[in-house]
């Protein structure tokens, strides 16, 4: 993530999506001026939040890639052998005679879906490899090191969100759409948002498209808690990098350790949450957004929620957003599930 220092520093226009005033906006990305909104916006709050979204620059990005490897973190190591034990399985669920784009949602390094992408290879090549990425500089990576891998795999990137790169693909094809949505991503929205998400998924597909969506399962509420704090503070680290990038992008002066990590598990509601937990009385200052806020001793900041399901609830989603459950494919250990849908 750049650092960015700005002259014009006036007031933030909370009642502006689009613009930033407390910032030189031509020196900044949309991206960078939706992170300030959202930055202020969610800090002004009574209970205040940090959108988990923003936990993704260059250093957030590699500790996640060290989460992944933790003992504790089931959620990575279930899906891949899920993708590695029954990929035959997965494959067959979704080819046909017909044509068909495997458009991956969020393919960050594609590492899970590789598995499925050679499988593929092997028997069926009539399909081209769609990942989508907010990350240009990502998925240009990620096309050159599958065109070494994998040469004869037809790779199309497309970058921005999810909803822009499905809207060019329906202007531009009229091919059968495999839309993957993997990693317990789904489980990041509350459950108004993911029937509004999968509503709106829909308008882009057509009867016989299908979702490969994954699902991280109930179980013992103490292994979901330890995924989410673990031993070797991994996780804390990640939590407080999203306090260093506002340090860096907006010249904050937070003090990381006078924070603390903290994560409960609801196993009524099904939901994980984490905080930043300030251990002191504080006033932060974001200078180059002319905000300053207060912080109460143990007042918390929500960074995260990730809703966990059962079986019968995933079922029950998939009726009340018109969605076919063609198989489901979970772990040894029933800890995740890998849910294939078509749209009727």
């Amino acid at each position: 993530m750049a650092i960015y220092r700005h002259p014009a520093r006036d007031k933030i226009d909370m009642n502006n999506n689009s613009y930033i005033t407390g910032v030189n906006s031509a020196t900044l990305s949309f991206e960078q001026q939706q992170f300030a909104l959202d930055v202020v916006q969610g800090l002004s709050k009574k209970q205040k939040t940090l959108s988990s979204k923003y936990f993704y620059d260059g250093v957030g990005s590699k500790l996640f890639q060290k989460i992944m490897e933790l003992p504790e973190y089931y959620l990575t190591h279930t899906e891949t052998e899920i993708f590695t034990q029954q990929k035959e399985k997965i494959i067959s669920g979704f080819c046909s005679d017909q044509p068909f784009n495997l458009v991956d949602l969020g393919a960050g390094d594609a590492a899970k879906t590789k598995i499925l992408l050679r499988a593929l290879l092997k028997r069926y090549t009539r399909f081209s490899f769609v990942p989508v990425d907010i990350s240009s500089d990502a998925l240009q990576e990620l096309k050159e090191n599958l065109t070494q891998e994998l040469p004869q795999l037809t790779v199309v990137p497309l970058a921005g969100d999810y909803f822009e790169a499905l809207t060019q693909l329906k202007q531009e094809s009229g091919i059968r759409q495999v839309l993957l949505f993997l990693g317990s991503n789904i489980g990041n929205f509350t459950y108004p948002e993911i029937q509004v998400f999968l509503k709106k998924l829909r308008q882009f597909l057509q009867t016989g498209d299908q979702l490969l969506i994954g699902f991280d399962l109930k179980k013992d509420p103490r292994i979901i808690r330890q995924a989410y704090d673990d031993a070797a503070g991994v996780t804390a680290s990640f939590n407080f990098n999203l306090l260093q990038r506002m340090n860096d992008t907006f010249a904050g002066n937070f003090n990381l350790k006078y924070f603390q990590h903290f994560a409960e598990y609801n196993p009524v509601t099904g939901e994980m949450r984490s905080y930043l937990i300030s251990t002191r009385d504080q006033q932060i200052t974001l200078q180059e957004l002319d905000f300053t806020f207060s912080l109460q001793a143990w007042e918390a900041i929500h960074t995260e929620s990730s809703y966990k399901f059962s079986k019968a609830e995933i079922q029950e989603l998939a009726a009340e957003v018109n969605l076919e459950t063609e198989l489901i494919f979970t772990d040894a250990n029933h800890y995740f599930a890998d849910v294939l849908f078509r749209i009727r």
